[in-house]
Parts: C-alpha cells; structure tokens; sequence
C-alpha cells in the first residue's frame, strides 16, 4: 500500500519511473474484501493499510490459516493518530459520553498485528516493535528470527503507518525535519528535509523446507539481520555512523557473508542533510571507497516512517526478482561529500545476488536486513 496505488505492481511500475507520484497520500481504494462498513469504519487507516498489505502477500503465499505456530510482528511507529485526533475532537465539542469505545482498540499500536493475527488464524506470537523509522525492518529481522529458530513455520513481518495529519506535520516541521520545498531528494547537494509518506509493506516468512514441502513460490531469502542503537541523541544520528556501522557489520555477520558480496544497498536514505551524510559515512567504512550501488525509495515514496522498512524489504525481493535496481528520484547531483554510487535518472539493470536495506530511526534505533536471491 503505497501513495503508488494498491499492489506490488503498482508499486513497482512507479519506482521505475525518474518521476515520484505527486502527493504521497494513499487514495481512495476499494477495502471491501476486508470488510463491511461497520468493520472499517472501527479500524484506524493504519490497520486497515496493513491488512490489505497482508491479504494481498497472505493470497500470493497460497499459505491457508489457522496456523497455530504462526507469528505476526507487524509495526508502526506513531499508531493511530488519526482516531486520536477525531476522538478528541468529538470530546471537545459533545463531551466525554460520546467518545467511541473502540477508540482505544483503534488507536493502540498492536492493533495491526492483532488484526493480521485474527484474519488469518495465526496462533504463535503477535508482536509490535516500535522502534520509529527502523521499526518495519527490525520487524522483518525479528520474524526472521522467529522462523529460523523454529518458533514459528510462517510469520507476516510488514509495517504500517497513517499519519499525514496536520499535528504530525506541524511537529516534524517545526524540528526543521521537513523538506522547506517538498521535495525529497535523497544524498543530493540540494536536499533540506524529508517529506511525509503513508503506507504498509508486508513480507511472508517460512520455514525452508515447510515451503518447500508444499511448492511454495521462493522470492528470496533473508540471511541474516541486525538492530543496535546509536546511543546518541533523540533524533540527531551519530555524524560517526558508529552505531550504523556496527549494524551493517552485525548483519552481515549474522548472513555469513563479506561486505563484497552485497550486490545492492536499499539505502534509509531520508533527505535530511544529516542522516543522508552519516548513512554515507557508515557505508564507506564498511564497504570502501568503491561501494555497491545506492537507492532510496523515498523519492518515490516520501518517508512512511515505520512503514518504510517493510517497504523497503518488499523493493528488495523485487529488485533480486528483476535484477533491476530503481532510480532515486529527486536526486539530481549526488552530494559530493556522499560520494556514493547513488542511482538516478533511470533503472539499472545489473546482476543482483545479496541486498543489504538499512533503516534508521529517532532514539537512535538501527537496523539491517541482508537478503538473497532464491536459487533453486
């Protein structure tokens, strides 16, 4: 679910254009598949983003609930601020007896997993990491983490968010986090903010053999993952990349491979002359002078905050099922000082084994996720 429109390919015909979408907000779409009006009306947008991300990865896995040691770690960073922002409204102008009692189930930040875990009967943990714009990776790594230690046979790992409202905007703006023109333009001489997405990305991860066993269709593989904390600053990232760098190192460790064999970084890259330059800092120390090639989607996509990790996992498998990595767009000059192989102005079709997506978010949270490419 993205401002792209609904679906993979949706999603992935954009990216391919230099073009970004000109609003981020997801429009208008058709959910009745999920529910009835009764049932979406008592769902916050962000649990609706994510269940219809969930239903279209859950119908591609050809995977039939209820599975009993199925996990569900489906993130966001904020929640549901918009049913928060109408309910306070409905407090300040018809008093305390007419606020909804599901405002509660509608705002609090597992919702989404929890209504991932009930539509399709997955009995094993369901679990929210909130862990700002690095929560939609952490929650792929930690789901990995749950399949490959036989916890789980299947989890749905994915992240949402909804919360292009004016308070959100006014906040990050007033930090001076927000693109003054906006624009996104990730690693360019010229970018001064980030601007504000919507969205959720779901993967489906299982157990290799229990794939196997049934003739499940293979996208990829995750081979390792990682999570540290900069131990910093609230928002500001360590100008060292330290705690980046250590992420990196930890992941690829953890995939059991070499900084040589990462054929492609789906970079945070958010816009913001500070982390844009700290990531390039990190990437430098552990891969060189001479790095893989560099994407941020969000020139596409704005920044979805918790959203964007998960996005970022599903553009992964689908740059190692095309072996085409998409341009950033809005970048025009790379910034000499990223001195990165950032790519722009068109696709580039090349031979990808192992993308490395990095996240990184406010509280100084990290992390990182290697995937390959499925060999039969």
């Amino acid at each position: 679910m993205t401002c792209a429109g609904v679906g993979v390919h949706e999603l992935w015909t954009a990216l391919l254009k230099d073009v970004a979408p000109p609003s981020k907000r997801i429009q208008p779409f058709d959910a009745t598949h999920i529910g009835g009006p009764k049932e979406l009306r008592r769902l916050d947008p962000f649990t609706l983003y994510a269940l219809m991300a969930a239903d279209e990865a859950w119908r591609q896995s050809g995977l039939e609930g209820p599975i009993v040691d199925g996990g569900s770690i489906v993130t966001t960073g904020i929640g549901g601020l918009q049913t928060v922002l109408e309910q306070v409204r409905v407090l300040n102008e018809k008093g305390p007896d007419r606020v909804s009692p599901f405002m509660v189930p509608m705002m609090m930040p597992n919702a989404a997993t929890a209504a991932v875990s009930m539509r399709f009967g997955l009995g094993g943990p369901a679990e929210t990491v909130t862990t700002a714009c690095a929560a939609g990776t952490h929650a792929i790594g930690n789901a990995a983490r749950l399949v490959a230690t036989g916890r789980c046979s299947v989890a749905v790992a994915g992240g949402a968010e909804a919360v292009i409202v004016e308070i959100a905007e006014a906040g990050f703006r007033n930090m001076t986090a927000l693109s003054n023109e906006g624009l996104s333009r990730p690693f360019d001489t010229n970018r001064n903010g980030f601007v504000m997405g919507e969205g959720a990305g779901v993967l489906i991860l299982e157990e290799w053999e229990h794939a196997l066993a049934r003739g499940a269709t293979i996208y990829g593989e995750v081979i390792g993952a990682a999570s540290t904390a900069d131990a910093h600053h609230i928002t500001a990232p360590d100008p060292s990349g330290l705690g980046a760098i250590r992420c990196m190192e930890l992941a690829l460790a953890d995939a059991g491979i070499s900084a040589s064999d990462v054929s492609h970084i789906n970079a945070h890259g958010t816009s913001t002359p500070l982390n844009d330059l700290a990531e390039s800092v990190a990437v430098h120390h552990v891969f060189g002078a001479t790095g893989p090639p560099v994407t941020s989607i969000k020139g596409h996509l704005g920044h979805s905050l918790a959203a964007a990790g998960a996005l970022e996992g599903v553009v992964s498998i689908l740059t190692l099922l095309n072996q085409v990595i998409p341009p950033t767009a809005g970048t025009t000059e790379v910034d000499p000082k990223i001195g990165l192989d950032v790519v722009i102005g068109k696709p580039r079709e090349t031979n990808v084994d192992v993308v490395l997506s990095n996240s990184f978010g406010f509280g100084g949270h990290n992390g990182s996720v290697v995937f390959r490419r499925f060999n039969a």
